[in-house]
């Protein structure tokens, strides 16, 4: 499913009435009655009699919000409507829909001062529901003044929140929030998800988000060249094909891993175990001969190859001759989960990213070795998926935490443009990047994942999805979601501190089996 900006979303508005002559003043009616259904729904169905506040500010949003207004009166509901700006700033649609509640009559409160708070505040003992429609994706900056106390006062309510089409004072395109911002029980937005919705801090304020259809038509979104998505159910179920009646093991690919040592061997084998779980029909871990038999002790499906070590029992510069005949044989090379961090660990990376023809995915200490010298990467001979944690994409561009998390979808898409590698950056809402500018976030995962050994998994699943076929764009975006959801499922039983990462590799099968069997529906489900 795409993910717009808050231009790309406009402009596919004046797409609408311009190429297939449907109405704005159509597109807002629609709105707003995908917002009355979806009050129906929290309701159990029945409004009479129910009390909600309607909150409406000057622009289309405010617009929406009258719309709203007007239908669930209509329903018998009790509707408390304050409108945030003076009556003569509605211009174009809302000033329709206010004309509209004029002759309606209506009730409304204008609520523009801080001494008009008291009527809110009263409303806000009773009501059933609150309907924010203040701002929509258009707002930029931070809310002060009234509009800051009437948030403050609505969130510190208790009172369930509806956001239309965006939780006032968040920002569309960026996820910021830099004020005061609706906490959103449930937001429902139009035609397409949009970029801040799905980034946090701003996912944090969405609540359950709903994607819902207002005639924008399909065609005219298929056309559009936006590229970001977020990734669904039905985005990875087109890549997880049916297995053949006549295939192999050698059917789905030989994933080579090369990582481990002394005190690490946990991390080649979550990886090992990821790549089998996700389908790999053969699994090599190459790892330095003093850890061998540790590792082969924890692997039993796998198979494990002793290296050349050094010293400090890490892979050796001299292991890079059996390194490569075991690429020979390989279809995907992962590189790092285990590997320590020791003096020689720049020049064997740079050695096997040189040897390579196949797709390689770094991760872990390979990429702590990778930010000794990132022009390493102009050497590839193949694709390359770079999995980081944001420390670790910090280190790749010497920059702080802070500076990553400020804008994790700018510097992943940057990262992936100059270096012509795709970048998953890990974390909340994780991103995968590539080089021809797709850009995919994941809306799968939960805080339990936030354990040792989770980016380890993550690594052996894309890498088994690039053993199996899978481009590693698709492999990457496919195989973050796959993660996630096998997070998703051991939270849900768990909970998030007893959650481990094999308990991933446990919870795997299930999502996979029922994204192979389970098409989804369109329409903002994940």
């Amino acid at each position: 499913m795409k993910l717009a900006r808050a231009s790309e979303m406009r402009n596919l508005d004046q797409l609408t009435t311009s190429q297939f002559g449907i109405p704005e003043l159509l597109l807002m009616e629609n709105a707003g009655l995908r917002v009355v259904d979806a009050v129906r729904e929290f309701l159990d169905g029945n409004v009479v009699g129910r009390q909600i506040i309607i909150l409406a500010g000057r622009g289309n949003n405010g617009g929406d919000g009258l719309v709203v207004a007007r239908h669930l009166a209509n329903a018998g509901a009790e509707v408390r409507l304050f409108i945030m700006t003076a009556p003569e700033e509605y211009h174009g649609d809302a000033r329709v829909n206010y004309e509209i509640i004029k002759r309606m009559q209506l009730k409304y409160y204008l609520l523009r001062e801080e001494k008009d708070l008291t009527a809110l505040k009263i409303a806000l003992r009773c009501t059933d529901i609150v309907v924010d429609a203040i701002y929509g994706t258009g707002f930029r900056g931070r809310l002060d003044g009234v509009e800051a106390m009437v948030i403050t006062t609505v969130n510190g309510s208790g009172r369930p929140v509806l956001a239309v089409d965006i939780p006032s004072g968040l920002e569309a395109d960026t996820g910021q929030v830099h004020g005061e911002c609706i906490r959103a029980s449930i937001t429902v937005t139009f035609a397409l998800p949009k970029v801040g919705q799905l980034l946090e801090p701003g996912a944090g304020y969405v609540g359950e988000l709903r994607v819902a259809d207002i005639s924008i038509p399909q065609s005219l979104i298929d056309a559009h060249p936006i590229k970001r998505f977020v990734t669904t159910k039905n985005s990875c179920r087109q890549h997880l094909v049916p297995r053949r009646s006549d295939s192999h093991k050698g059917t789905y690919g030989h994933v080579l891993i090369v990582g481990g040592t002394e005190g690490f061997t946990g991390a080649v084998a979550l990886a090992a175990n990821g790549a089998l779980r996700a389908g790999s029909g053969l699994v090599t871990a190459a790892v330095p001969g003093s850890v061998y038999q540790v590792v082969a002790a924890k692997l039993t499906e796998a198979m494990v190859y002793p290296l050349v070590e050094t010293n400090g029992k890490t892979v050796s510069r001299n292991a890079l001759t059996q390194i490569d005949a075991l690429l020979g044989q390989a279809t995907v090379l992962a590189v790092g989960p285990g590997m320590g961090q020791y003096p020689d660990a720049p020049a064997v990376l740079e050695e096997l990213i040189k040897l390579s023809l196949v797709p390689i995915v770094i991760d872990a200490d390979g990429l702590n070795a990778l930010a000794e010298d990132p022009s390493m990467l102009e050497k590839r001979g193949g694709p390359v998926v770079l999995t980081p944690h944001p420390g670790e994409m910090g280190r790749l561009l010497n920059m702080s935490v802070a500076q990553i998390q400020a804008d994790r979808l700018g510097i992943a898409e940057r990262a992936a443009r100059d270096w012509g590698v795709i970048i998953v950056l890990k974390g909340a809402r994780t991103i995968v990047a590539c080089p021809n500018g797709h850009t995919y976030v994941n809306p799968t995962g939960n805080p339990g994942m936030a354990t040792g050994g989770s980016g380890d998994v993550l690594c052996g699943i894309i890498a088994g999805l690039i053993a199996q076929g899978l481009d590693p764009e698709a492999a990457a975006a496919t195989g973050v979601y796959l993660h996630g959801a096998a997070g998703d499922a051991a939270f849900e039983e768990k909970g998030a501190r007893a959650l481990t990462a094999g308990d991933l590799m446990v919870y795997l099968p299930a999502v996979l089996k029922n994204l192979e069997h389970e098409l989804v529906p369109g329409g903002g489900v994940w």
